[in-house]
């Protein structure tokens, strides 16, 4: 087994253990263990030369994100902001002690953690493909649960936010999707 595999390994051994659940075609499955087999999917299908350090950054994006709940932050914009801070600091700290765990030098576990905190975003290549990795993943697999919870001018606002952190290459894979006629209608709205 590969250095790489055995860290991808450690990594869903932790996601397994995710008391929040996805149900997919009437199978329950650990939330976070399903988000990483998405985000891994779609680097692999969209930048199948992506090096390993992406590789676990993409898979270890939400590894235990349970462990930090919504709940225990402020209610409102700036809680959920400090939330959502916290936790890619978590994960990147998470992912680092994995990879030093299974032989990988301190610099190549930092640079992946640099990677999943998602530092240097519009400038390091890797940090904007693991942000349109989850993006596209969003559009894929969580925006039609999304778009049944909220108003459509929340969804729109979210839609354009998500649009701008997004690559070039990553909004032309996202025009490609094909996403069922209520979602695209939005899409289309928001890129109006």
């Amino acid at each position: 087994m590969t250095q790489l595999q055995s860290v991808l390994d450690a990594i869903d051994e932790i996601n397994k253990n995710d008391i929040n659940t996805t149900v997919v075609d009437g199978v329950s499955h650990p939330k976070e263990l399903l988000y990483g087999q998405y985000m891994t999917t779609c680097l692999e299908q969209y930048w199948p030369e992506a090096n390993e350090y992406l590789q676990i950054a993409v898979r270890a994006q939400h590894v235990k994100r349970w462990h930090l709940k919504r709940a225990d932050f402020a209610i409102g914009k700036q809680g959920y902001l400090t939330w959502r801070k916290e936790l890619g600091i978590f994960h990147a700290a998470t992912a680092k002690t994995l990879m030093l765990e299974h032989g990988y030098n301190e610099e190549a576990a930092e640079t992946t953690a640099a990677i999943i905190r998602k530092e240097k975003l519009k400038s390091n290549n890797d940090s904007q493909t693991l942000e349109d990795v989850a993006c596209l993943v969003f559009l894929q697999y969580y925006f039609d649960e999304f778009a049944a919870k909220h108003k459509e001018d929340k969804i729109i606002r979210i839609v354009q936010l998500t649009w701008r952190k997004m690559s070039t290459q990553g909004q032309e894979i996202a025009l490609s999707l094909t996403l069922p006629p209520h979602l695209a209608q939005l899409v289309g709205k928001a890129l109006a």
